[in-house]
């Protein structure tokens, strides 16, 4: 099951636009928004939130009944 995320995109009245990766951590936000950042331009600045800093984690978990 992939997990979900979200991208609030925010236009301002002078056509600033700001974009927010909510539901990921680590990196993988910024290949998300890559081609985004593409067609909409030059960025003017860029800001890492404390998601961007922590580890995604995966368990796998392995069960075995034993009689």
């Amino acid at each position: 099951m992939a997990d979900k995320h979200d991208l609030n995109i925010t236009i301002s009245e002078t056509g600033e636009i700001e974009v927010k990766v909510e539901g990921i951590n680590g990196p993988k936000c910024i290949e998300l928004t890559k081609d985004l950042e593409n067609e909409l331009g030059e960025i003017i600045s860029k800001e890492k939130t404390s998601s961007y800093y922590k580890q995604e984690v995966n368990i796998d978990t392995d069960v075995t009944n034993k009689q």
